[in-house]
C-alpha cells in the first residue's frame, strides 16, 4: 500500500456532523493501516470555543460510535490523537487567516488540502481568506462538498469565485459515490472483461435502472433539505454521475482528464426534457405519515425546520434517454427518494428478451444484471437454468459476487479513498467544472417546468416506493421498477 507524502488536511466545519460522522473516522482507517505519512497532520477549523482536549474527547466519542469496537484500541487512538489539532477560525473575520498561516507554518514539501465541510454560502470567502492569507501554495488542493449551487447561475458563480484563487487541478470537486467499491468494480467489469464490452449497449440491452432509496427522513438537515429537494441533493450530482459510469464509451487511458471526457459526453448526450415533456417523464413526490420498519414517522410537513406550505420534493422518478449510437432508443430510468421501502442504491441492466423460446415453461422474467452499491455491495447477474428432474423446466438461478465473501479483507468506505486521493493529487473520482455545468443544464429546465406547472408534488405514504404516479411512469413502456418483480 502506498503511504501519502506529508500533509496538512485542514477541515473547514470541523466540529459538524460530515468531520464527525465521515472524514475523522476515514482518516482514522488510513492511519491505522499505515496509509498517512508519520508526519501528516488533521487541523480541524471551526467557530466553537474549544481547547484541544475538548476537541479531541469529541472525536474519540464519536470515533467509538462510528468505528466498528474491533477497530479501536486504545494505542492507535493515542497515535490518531497526536495528528489532531483544533484552530477557532470565523470564516468571515480576514486576520483569522493570517492565524492559520502561521500555525501551518512554510513547508514547499507538504501537501495542503483545505477540505469545505461547509454550506456553499462560505466557499467563496474561504478561498478568498486563503489566498488573501498566502496559504495557497503550489501543493495546495480545496475540496468543494455538494451542493454546488442551487441552478446553474450559482454553481457558475461558486466556479468562478473558487477558481479565483485556485487552478482547476486543485479543484476536487467530491461526490462519495464514485468511491464506493461497487463503482470501482463497475469500472473493471466494463473496461477489464471481453465478455461484457459486446452486451453493453442498445442491441442488448432493454434497459437500465438506477435507484437510491432511503428509508431515512430529512432529519436534523431540514432546514437545509427544504430550499433543495431530491433533485438538487440527489440527482444533480450523485444518480447522474452513476449514470454517466454505466454509460460512458472506454477512455482513451486511465488518465484522470481522458475518464472525465467520457463523462462529459453523456452529460451532453442527455435529451433535453422541457415543456410537456417534463410532466410525462418526470415524477416528483413528497412523503406523508406512515410507518418505516414498523414504526410510525411523520410527514415531511411535519418535520422541524420545513415550510408547512412546501412544495419541494423528497422523491424524483426520471426517464432518460442518451442519444448516442451505443444506447439511442435505450431508457435510462432515475428513482431516489426518503422514507421509502428499503434503504438501497443500486444498477440494474435489463437484457431484452430472447426472439422465441424453446421452452414453454420457462420463466419470461428477463436476464439482469444487478449492482449492488449498498447495503451489501456486490454483483448478481440473474440467468434461466434448468431445474433437476426428468422435465425441461427452467427456472430463475442468480450468479452471486458478494464482496464482503469473496474478498476477506476490510471494505474501504468511500471518503477514505476520496481523502486519500486527494492527498495523492488523483482528479480521476472527482467532478470538473464542465461537468457539473452539464449536469446543470440538463436538470435546470425540468426544475422550472416544475415550478411552472404550480401542481402539488404526488404524495406517497412513508414506508412505500414512492407515489403511483412513478409506477406508471416506467410501466408505460413495459417495463416495472426492480423491486416489483
Amino acid at each position: 500500500m502506498q503511504t501519502t507524502q506529508p500533509f496538512d488536511m485542514v477541515i473547514f466545519g470541523g466540529t459538524g456532523d460530515l468531520a464527525m460522522r465521515k472524514l475523522l473516522p476515514a482518516l482514522y482507517h488510513r492511519h491505522r493501516d499505515g496509509q498517512l505519512a508519520e508526519d501528516g497532520r488533521i487541523i480541524c477549523l471551526a467557530r466553537d470555543e474549544l481547547s484541544r482536549e475538548e476537541f479531541l474527547e469529541r472525536v474519540r466519542v464519536r470515533l467509538h460510535e462510528y468505528v466498528q469496537a474491533h477497530y479501536v484500541s486504545s494505542e492507535q487512538w493515542e497515535q490518531y490523537a497526536r495528528r489532531l489539532d483544533y484552530l477557532r477560525l470565523d470564516a468571515m473575520q480576514i486576520e483569522d487567516f493570517a492565524r492559520l498561516a502561521g500555525f501551518l507554518g512554510d513547508d514547499p514539501e507538504r501537501v495542503r488540502v483545505f477540505y469545505l465541510s461547509t454550506g456553499p454560502n462560505l466557499f467563496s470567502a474561504i478561498c478568498k481568506g486563503l489566498g488573501t492569507g498566502g496559504l495557497v501554495t503550489p501543493g495546495a488542493r480545496v475540496v468543494l462538498e455538494k451542493p454546488l449551487g442551487t441552478d446553474l447561475e450559482s454553481a457558475r458563480r461558486i466556479n468562478a469565485e473558487v477558481g479565483a484563487v485556485f487552478e482547476e487541478h486543485q479543484i476536487y470537486r467530491i461526490d462519495h459515490y464514485l468511491g464506493k467499491e461497487t463503482v470501482q468494480n463497475l469500472m473493471a467489469l466494463r473496461f477489464g472483461n471481453s465478455i461484457v464490452e459486446p452486451l453493453w449497449r442498445r442491441t442488448w440491452v432493454s434497459h437500465v435502472q438506477i435507484t437510491v432509496a432511503e428509508t431515512l427522513g430529512v432529519g436534523s438537515r431540514g432546514g437545509f433539505y427544504d430550499k433543495a429537494g431530491a433533485m438538487r441533493d440527489m440527482v444533480q450530482n450523485h444518480l447522474l454521475q452513476l449514470l454517466c459510469i454505466v454509460a460512458m464509451e472506454p477512455p482513451a487511458s486511465t488518465d484522470p482528464d481522458a475518464i472525465r471526457d467520457e463523462k462529459l459526453k453523456i452529460l451532453r448526450s442527455l435529451r433535453p426534457l422541457c415543456g410537456a415533456e417534463v410532466a410525462r417523464h418526470s415524477v416528483r413526490g413528497q412523503y406523508r405519515a406512515g410507518a418505516v420498519g414498523g414504526e410510525p414517522v411523520k410527514g415531511y410537513l411535519q418535520e422541524d425546520g420545513i415550510d408547512p406550505d412546501s412544495l419541494t420534493e423528497t422523491f424524483v422518478a426520471l426517464r432518460a434517454e442518451i442519444t448516442n449510437w451505443r444506447w439511442a432508443g435505450t431508457p435510462f430510468y432515475l428513482r431516489t427518494g426518503k422514507r421509502l421501502q428499503e434503504s438501497i442504491a443500486e444498477i440494474v441492466l435489463y437484457f431484452r428478451d430472447l426472439p422465441m423460446t424453446l421452452f414453454p415453461s420457462a420463466s419470461h422474467e428477463p436476464n439482469r444484471l444487478v449492482i449492488r452499491l449498498q447495503p451489501d455491495e456486490g454483483l448478481r447477474l440473474a440467468l434461466l437454468a434448468k431445474q433437476p428432474g426428468d422435465e425441461m423446466r427452467l427456472r430463475p438461478v442468480q450468479l452471486n459476487l458478494a464482496f464482503a465473501e469473496t474478498f476477506k479483507a476490510r471494505r474501504i468506505e468511500a471518503y477514505e479513498r476520496l481523502l486519500t486521493d486527494v492527498i495523492h493529487g488523483r482528479l480521476t473520482l472527482f467532478m470538473r467544472r464542465d461537468e457539473l455545468e452539464a449536469a446543470w443544464i440538463w436538470v435546470e429546465p425540468i426544475l422550472k417546468a416544475w415550478e411552472a406547472s404550480g401542481e402539488l408534488p404526488k404524495s406517497y405514504t412513508a414506508g412505500t416506493w414512492g407515489p403511483a404516479a412513478s409506477t406508471a411512469l416506467i410501466s408505460r413502456d413495459g417495463f416495472a421498477w426492480h423491486e416489483e418483480i
